[in-house]
């Protein structure tokens, strides 16, 4: 499906000039866009701001989040939940039961506390993985783990990560201002 026909809402971080409360009311839009009408596909873009699925997902990628039950969802995949006004992006660890899901960031030493069927908003489906070429869930968790206990390690992705992002954020800057020449 092409993203022309696709629903999408696109939630930009502009927490620079918004009200402190501003998280909790994009994480209610996020849930009702996401909840909305019986049946219809809907889907999100959101910006990651977190650490928690490195190496997976880094802070500043954008990700699409289509809307999905918790019958649909399969262990492994990436999938947004909502838990006390917050949106969180995590790895499902197991099957769904009646009474709940249960995940894990794939940088983090332990699963989150299990959430109630009602917060699965829904699944990741185009993330910054496809451009990386990390399909593998197995790998992302070594190196996460990799992660969550060295924090020399840690810091050091990021740093490669925010200078690359810098110079792609440089050469784009660069080929815009030849193009109006």
């Amino acid at each position: 499906m092409s993203v022309l026909t696709k629903n999408l809402l696109t939630v930009e971080d502009t927490a620079s000039t918004a009200p402190s409360n501003w998280s909790a009311v994009r994480s209610a839009l996020v849930a009702d866009v996401l909840r909305g009408s019986a049946g219809l596909r809907q889907g999100v873009r959101l910006r990651v701001h977190g650490e928690s699925m490195l190496p997976t997902l880094w802070p500043g990628d954008l990700v699409e989040i289509e809307s999905c039950s918790v019958e649909d969802v399969r262990p492994g995949e990436i999938v947004l939940a909502l838990r006390e006004d917050r949106l969180v992006l995590h790895r499902l660890v197991a099957p769904s039961t009646p009474n709940g899901f249960r995940l894990r960031g794939d940088s983090m030493p332990r699963c989150d506390p299990q959430y109630p069927p009602q917060a699965l908003l829904g699944r990741l489906v185009r993330g910054a993985d496809e451009r990386r070429g990390l399909s593998s869930a197995t790998l992302s968790r070594a190196l996460g783990m990799l992660f969550c206990h060295c924090a020399a390690a840690r810091r050091l992705a990021l740093k490669l990560h925010r200078r690359r992002k810098a110079s792609a954020g440089a050469f784009r800057n660069e080929f815009r201002n030849s193009e109006s020449i």
